[in-house]
């Protein structure tokens, strides 16, 4: 296309582009073009996430032998930490105020150990959680992964902490009368399903703490109210006897008790059955699915947003 100027010579104009009038996502589709960093589709994050095992798992060993690098005593602190909590509890709880009401020392023992490393392994995987995002910006802005490798991880890294723990609280158990039976092989499917519990706990709270970064310090106050009310140092039933049932319910129902119990119940010999709530493995297997699927799904809908800002 040509036009005359006024010194009578001829310009040669540009010829128009086929992109002219064309939208940014209409030029984006037509050159594939796609948003850095937008959300995937649910499957493909899971299968995105899948193709990072090996990362989620040397990411969370790392960050366990990491954990106690400059402490004398390293990876001991797993189990000390714990265990002294355990023992201070027994002085207050189980000396001072009698929060045994009258369970034999070979039960009370081994029961509050189980309840401090058990409600231990759910209280590290939140506090990790909360810190998921906000804590690791930088490798959240460096990389491209799916941001749920994150808070995995951190509950893969409790997971492991408390397996190395066990190895004490089989100890306490056998050194107060509870040897090895069948039952300690539910075990296995109620730290399956606590972990399941936890991590989708831990998604969750890596959402809300990647928005509102004080939440790392408001949390250790919410944690220890629900260790108060999950029957750490005491038996719920026993203590809340004189209360209204629907109270001793209530607490007894909560997540961190149910795991509790279960592990009390297929450790210690003398914690029986009449001592958990009716349908427990069913209540179990219920927070197991709605927080590993429903924190999962919270997670992955904010996922374009994590580090940005």
């Amino acid at each position: 296309m040509s036009e005359t100027k006024h010194d009578g010579g001829v310009a040669v104009s540009d010829r128009p582009s086929p992109d002219d009038g064309l939208s940014a996502a209409k030029l984006a589709a037509k050159y594939g073009l796609a948003v850095s960093g937008a959300r995937p589709r649910l499957v493909e994050y899971v299968r995105q996430l899948w193709g990072r095992r090996h990362f989620i798992l040397a990411f969370s060993q790392a960050k366990l032998t990491a954990q106690y690098s400059q402490a004398k005593l390293g990876q001991l602190w797993q189990v000390a930490t714990p265990l002294l909590n355990a023992a201070v509890y027994f002085f207050i709880f189980g000396v001072i105020l009698e929060a045994d009401r009258g369970m034999p020392s070979d039960v009370y023992i081994p029961f509050l150990v189980t309840g401090v490393f058990v409600f231990t392994f759910t209280q590290s995987s939140v506090m990790a959680g909360v810190r998921a995002i906000s804590g690791n910006l930088g490798l959240v802005r460096a990389l491209h992964f799916p941001r749920a490798a994150l808070p995995v991880s951190f509950a893969l890294q409790q997971l492991q902490q408390l397996l190395f723990s066990m190895i004490v609280l089989f100890v306490v158990s056998i050194g107060f009368g509870s040897y090895p039976t069948l039952s300690w092989l539910l075990i296995v499917p109620a730290l399956a399903l606590q972990f399941l519990f936890n991590t989708g706990l831990a998604l969750i709270m890596a959402r809300w703490g990647s928005a509102t970064p004080d939440l790392a310090q408001l949390m250790p106050f919410v944690m220890r109210t629900w260790m108060y009310a999950s029957g750490v140092m005491f038996s719920i039933p026993v203590v809340l006897a004189d209360k209204p049932q629907w109270l001793a319910d209530v607490l007894q129902w909560n997540p961190a008790a149910i795991y509790m119990d279960l592990m009390r119940f297929a450790l210690i010999e003398g914690y029986g059955s009449e001592n958990l709530p009716p349908h427990v493995w069913a209540v179990a297997g219920g927070w197991a699915a709605l927080l590993a699927l429903g924190g999962f799904v919270y997670f992955w809908k904010a996922e374009e947003r994590y580090g940005r800002g």
